[in-house]
């Protein structure tokens, strides 16, 4: 079941605040975490990104990442966490896994 509206965008808001904090705090001396109109981007010294935002229409946060490409994530109101459509994946542990493939450093994002 599809989430309430008003639900799906304070979820996807805490989220992607959630990780720029832990990011920015964590690798933001490496990295340039950029927080703008609920886009949080994240580029590296070569210029890759990696971007997280939330897609209304379909309730759902998409992630870019130049190591795993792009994919979308539906809340898991069960797990209380963000799955990818195309598995059992979670954001967090895609994008923690990504950013330790360009940074050599692996973030508990939750």
């Amino acid at each position: 079941m599809a989430l309430e509206e008003t639900r799906f965008h304070q979820l996807a808001d805490e989220t992607i605040e959630t990780l720029s904090d832990v990011i920015d705090d964590a690798l933001g001396d490496d990295l340039d975490v950029d927080l703008q109109s609920g886009i949080l981007t994240i580029e590296l010294d070569s210029g890759e990104q990696f971007i997280i935002n939330k897609h209304g229409p379909n309730r759902q946060v998409w992630l870019s990442s130049p190591v795993s490409g792009a994919s979308h994530y539906d809340f898991d109101e069960d797990n209380e966490t963000w799955t990818s459509t195309r598995g059992s994946t979670t954001l967090h542990d895609q994008l923690s896994a990504d950013l330790a493939v360009k940074t050599g450093n692996k973030l508990d994002l939750g």
